[in-house]
């Protein structure tokens, strides 16, 4: 048994069936009070500090942590996931590539998820057992999604945690799956929220976690936070194996695709408007020219670095687009 390192969720099960313990370095890197000394120990190793904050902590996270191998998602997420997975190999990691097709092809997608197979030395039929019990554990998570936007009951923030960490089930599904009814229980005894304006969220999970206390105190919240749902595949039941599941899965696809699902949720969850978070440096911050014209509700988009708090500029920019959307609901 050894532990695998990820850049971005990947097909766990195959991870988990081989016996061996997945752990998503971005969590480590958010997760971690030193989230700083992994970022400034990349940038003394010699990355650039005009490159994203985020695959400098994931440098530092591997490294730091002795994870001596890792899966690499080389297309379908950062698109310096390449050089990192390069860099990272020069100091010895052994690298395991993987990519989601760009045109959501499952027979392409198929053929990477078989060479996973394949590098961990599994069969199919036992991937197909461990991906039945995550389903089961998923739905769970997603329940607490249905209690955010459904019930009111959960923080924008106990979503987001909820959701994202269904990329590695905290390196332990069975006892991820008592956290999740742990959590549960807590949520459903709480009162609802009583909110005044409905956020989405969308792009990547915030290295800024302290968004969502910080809309919660303006009278607004996030009721759907786009890819930390899609990491516990929503639409899970709807496929018949694995790589129905993996192909439905959006964020790595085309930006059509993403925003399909989004425009549905958006109507759904009564939405008022969006928060489209970037990171300084990622070729995604691009995508905003695209979902700005796409999305017929108010939209601003925020960039995070290197912190992880909101710094006074981006404060206040929530603060005034907040503002203005109270202003459109009394209008209506």
């Amino acid at each position: 048994m050894k532990n695998v390192g990820i850049t971005t969720t990947i097909p766990v099960e195959v991870i988990f069936a081989s016996g061996n313990i997945p752990i998503d370095l971005n969590n480590i890197f958010i997760g971690s009070d030193k989230y700083s000394e992994y970022i400034d120990f990349a940038e003394k190793e010699g990355l650039p500090k005009s490159m994203c904050a985020w695959i400098k902590g994931l440098y530092g996270a591997c490294l730091k942590n002795n994870i001596n191998t890792i899966v690499g998602v080389l297309e379908g997420d950062c698109s310096n996931t390449k050089v990192l997975s390069e860099l990272l190999a020069e100091k010895g990691v052994e690298v395991v590539p993987f990519s989601y097709p760009y045109d959501n092809n499952i027979n392409k997608l198929k053929k990477s998820i078989d060479e996973l197979i394949s590098y961990f030395n599994i069969d199919i039929d036992k991937v197909e057992k461990i991906r039945e019990q995550l389903n089961l554990i998923r739905d769970r998570a997603l329940y607490i999604d249905h209690l955010t936007y459904k019930e009111n009951k959960a923080s924008g923030f106990e979503n987001h945690l909820n959701l994202v960490s269904t990329s590695d089930f905290n390196r332990d599904y069975i006892m991820f799956s008592q956290y999740i009814e742990d959590n549960i229980r807590i949520i459903e005894k709480k009162d609802k929220f009583r909110d005044k304006i409905r956020l989405a969220y969308i792009g990547v999970p915030p290295m800024t976690v302290d968004i969502y206390q910080f809309l919660e105190e303006r009278e607004s919240r996030i009721v759907y936070n786009e890819v930390q749902r899609e990491f516990a595949f929503p639409r899970n039941r709807d496929a018949k194996n694995i790589y129905e599941q993996y192909t439905d899965y959006t964020y790595p696809y085309n930006l059509k695709i993403r925003l399909n699902e989004i425009k549905k949720q958006i109507k759904l969850r009564k939405i008022d408007a969006v928060i489209h978070y970037t990171q300084a440096f990622c070729h995604r911050a691009a995508e905003n020219i695209i979902i700005k014209k796409e999305l017929d509700v108010p939209l601003l988009n925020i960039e995070g670095d290197k912190l992880k708090f909101l710094d006074a500029r981006t404060k206040l920019r929530i603060e005034a687009f907040i503002d203005m959307v109270k202003d459109l609901k009394v209008m209506e």
